[in-house]
């Protein structure tokens, strides 16, 4: 399987963002979930609405997962959002999964999801390898760079290890990226 890369530029993720917001409101949100929570994409796929929804039809702000629950998946106000308009637009009910397919009462595989990412990679003019992996990849590095302990990364990405979180994110001397510790109170 060959290694990809996150998405290092804030900028090449913006176009993303809005390349797939033009095209899809589903991978628009499947975008911005796994950059926003750093879930595999096994996972994404196979959430349900059910598990984003309380008992109003409102979206929660965590996840309910037994799988994600230290640290709970945090679903910010953008995430949020997207996943309403997604519920909304594409008529889903609670037993739905989150990312339906269009063909067939089942999520979108993990190859639609590749192809995604893929054409707005293009877009953005991303010339590393990109798959599904980058999705979490991209949420681990940026949430290391704005200075969120490398244990919970690690705990997020269930590895054994913060050496390993480290080595997953091609980061050697812990030094080489710079912390940016900003509450913005």
């Amino acid at each position: 399987m060959k290694s990809v890369e996150a998405i290092k530029d804030i900028q090449k993720l913006e176009v993303m963002k809005k390349y797939l917001g033009r095209r899809s409101s589903r991978d628009y949100c499947l975008f911005l979930f796994g950059i926003n929570t750093g879930m595999r994409i096994h996972d994404l796929l196979n959430l349900h609405v059910k598990d984003v929804l309380d008992e109003n039809d409102h979206v929660l702000p965590f996840l309910n997962s037994a799988q994600y629950n230290n640290p709970p998946v945090y679903l910010n106000p953008n995430v949020r959002q997207s996943i309403q308009s997604w519920i909304d637009e594409g008529s889903l009910t609670v037993d739905d999964y989150l990312f339906k397919s269009r063909k067939a009462n089942a999520p979108i595989t993990r190859q639609q999801a590749y192809r995604i990412l893929n054409e707005a990679a293009k877009e953005a003019e991303i010339e590393g390898p990109i798959g599904t992996h980058t999705l979490r990849k991209t949420f681990a590095l940026h949430a290391y760079r704005k200075g969120i302990a490398i244990s919970l990364i690690q705990k997020r990405l269930q590895q054994s290890s913060p050496a390993e979180t480290l080595a997953y994110l091609g980061i050697s001397d812990r030094h080489s990226i710079p912390i940016v510790l900003d509450v913005n109170l």
